[in-house]
């Protein structure tokens, strides 16, 4: 495995990383980013080290061949004992998935040829422009969830939104991720689109014995938005990773540990990721979860004074803005069903995903009947047996709540609604002033979906349909 010099000109920054003599690039085109004004406004070398990080971030998803070794080549001048304990952290976790399916518990990255240098690098500071916030929009519900929460306690933010070349064509995914931007309050919008060449590549015909191919998508989306605060004096960024990332779909009994597809969502990645940022390149920028403090079963009421623009969402991975074929699909779906007016959901994703033949693997593994959760974003078994119980209390039939059924002729609901509903702030890198407005805000949320569901599971229909107030 290798690095190249990085490229770039002054909308564009090219990174180019390979494996044996196969030859990778994946490149970032900024709209509204003028990365020659950056080098000159805060340094060349600064830069050039920046540029570093987004290189060996994205040039990560090579770990999926089973690299034995990385040869930094230039690049090695900016690897530092910081950088070190990062990468080697973010590898060890979000390739733990991989691990765990190539049962390969031993293998801990690539060996890095050559030592990292001794070097202590200043952070720079970024001057402040007229909006602190910058909001992620990657156009699902957690998105329009946590702008709205931004608005509803007055704090004032841009959205940024990325399309990637592994999910089909820059300009589609543009398309959805405007129209749910255009349904907020955001006093403008930033966009960038990342062409990748391993994306569309062959690689399991050259490495025919490799399950899965990963990459630490949010770890990269991170340090890809960097020029976006240098540039415009953003000082924060606000994602919407919900508290569900932080348990993982299974612990491996040969090793003991947490496998987490979420694991770059976490709030174990927060802390590790904001410590690095502010530490070594950005000593005035931060990121943080709106949403850490709850879980989905949370969010999905917090959802419901604003059903009406579901339609402007979308969350699959494989053929957006829905596929209904998927995990992520599955999941949202049955949730939609369990806490949103149904005709509204059968509007935004038609047909009966219970009934639906791909489905059903998807359905048994989040109940938690399988080895293990199906590796994508979605909530806990727990909170999959809550909203297959609401279903079933809103009269929903088909192959898989017939499993449910099966499985689960009664639930005991009190457990999960204490668990699913509690708000904990102290799980979070919410900035203290901010989280004051916050906490009363979720709070609020969380005892309205106490309501609607206890309402629901007590056969009080005509409440649990009206949506929850403001």
């Amino acid at each position: 495995m290798w690095l190249d010099p990085v490229l770039r000109s002054r909308h564009q920054v090219g990174l180019v990383y390979g494996i044996d003599d196969l030859r990778f690039e994946t490149s970032y085109w900024y709209e509204d980013v003028d990365l020659l004004g950056l080098e000159a406004a805060f340094g060349s070398a600064f830069m050039d080290r920046l540029y570093f990080h987004m290189l060996i971030l994205e040039a990560g998803k090579l770990v999926s061949l089973r690299p034995a070794a990385l040869d930094l080549g230039v690049q090695a001048r900016w690897y530092t004992p910081a950088c070190e304990r990062m990468w080697r952290r973010v590898v060890h976790q979000v390739w733990g998935q991989w691990r765990y399916l190539h049962d390969d518990p031993d293998y801990r990255g690539p060996e890095i040829l050559g030592t990292p240098v001794d070097e202590d690098p200043r952070p720079v500071a970024v001057p402040a422009g007229p909006v602190e916030t910058l909001a992620f929009c990657g156009g699902g519900k957690d998105s329009l969830v946590s702008a709205r929460l931004l608005e509803r306690i007055g704090e004032p933010y841009a959205t940024f939104g990325y399309s990637n070349s592994c999910y089909g064509r820059a300009s589609a995914q543009h398309a959805l991720i405007d129209r749910l931007v255009r349904c907020g309050a955001g006093t403008g919008h930033h966009r960038l689109r990342v062409i990748d060449t391993f994306a569309d590549a062959p690689g399991r015909q050259v490495y025919p014995d490799i399950r899965d191919l990963l990459a630490a998508e949010t770890p990269c989306s991170l340090f890809a938005a960097l020029p976006m605060l240098m540039q415009h004096g953003y000082r924060t960024m606000v994602l919407a990773h919900e508290r569900s990332a932080n348990t993982g779909n299974l612990v491996w009994e040969r090793t003991g540990e947490d496998i987490n597809h979420q694991w770059g969502k976490s709030y174990a990645a927060e802390r590790l990721l904001n410590d690095y940022i502010r530490t070594e390149l950005i000593a005035n920028a931060s990121y943080y979860s709106l949403l850490q403090p709850v879980y989905d079963t949370a969010i999905f009421n917090l959802l419901r004074p604003d059903q009406d623009l579901i339609g402007a969402t979308h969350s699959c991975n494989i053929a957006k803005p829905w596929c209904g074929r998927c995990p992520k699909c599955a999941y949202v779906w049955l949730n939609f069903m369990a806490y949103l007016d149904t005709e509204r959901v059968r509007q935004t994703i038609p047909g009966n995903l219970f009934e639906v033949e791909e489905n059903q693997r998807w359905f048994y593994e989040m109940l938690g009947l399988g080895e293990h959760t199906p590796f994508e974003c979605i909530g806990q078994i727990e909170e999959v047996r809550l909203a297959f119980e609401l279903c079933r209390c809103k009269g929903l039939t088909g192959r898989a709540m017939d499993l449910y059924c099966r499985h689960f002729p009664t639930l005991d609901t009190g457990p999960i609604l204490d668990r699913f509903l509690t708000v904990d702030m102290a799980q979070s890198a919410i900035p203290a002033g901010l989280a004051e407005r916050l906490r009363p805000v979720l709070e609020e949320g969380a005892r309205q979906g106490r309501q609607y569901i206890t309402d629901l599971l007590t056969g009080d229909v005509s409440s649990s349909l009206s949506p929850a107030g403001p």
